[in-house]
């Protein structure tokens, strides 16, 4: 892959106050699927993170650094429980990703965050048709 660079690298870039947010969100996501594959996707501006399973590994998580905040997302965020109303993307239209926003005086409830990574993560290894039964399955 010719995208493929270290995420210090990639996060050089970015706020001091930035990079350190991120780098919690990175170790929420390791904490909660110690066996994710973390890589930068360029064309994306993301830290993508895939569960090791299947050809290349399924995606189902991502750290989003931007200039005033950083935002740890989803792919099939929709059928993440959350009860609390932390995740956004519905207001956006998103149909199936779903994220937390993070600013640099933002507390980070890493206790929640890790609840729907490893979550997320589980419903990423479901075949297809379970997922889909899970979105029937919703409200």
């Amino acid at each position: 892959m010719t995208d493929q660079i270290p995420v210090e690298a990639f996060l050089a870039g970015y706020p001091d106050e930035i990079r350190e947010r991120a780098a919690v969100l990175r170790r929420v996501v390791k904490r909660a699927v110690p066996g994710a594959l973390e890589r930068v996707r360029l064309g994306w501006r993301i830290i993508g993170y895939d569960v090791p399973m299947r050809r290349h590994g399924t995606y189902f998580a991502w750290v989003m650094p931007e200039p005033a905040h950083v935002h740890l997302g989803f792919v099939e965020g929709v059928l993440l429980a959350d009860p609390d109303r932390m995740l956004e993307g519905a207001h956006l239209r998103l149909k199936k990703a779903r994220f937390v926003t993070i600013g640099p005086s933002d507390e980070i409830p890493e206790t929640a965050l890790v609840e729907f990574t490893r979550e997320a993560a589980r419903i990423a290894a479901l075949p297809r048709e379970a997922r889909f039964a899970l979105l029937l399955d919703r409200d």
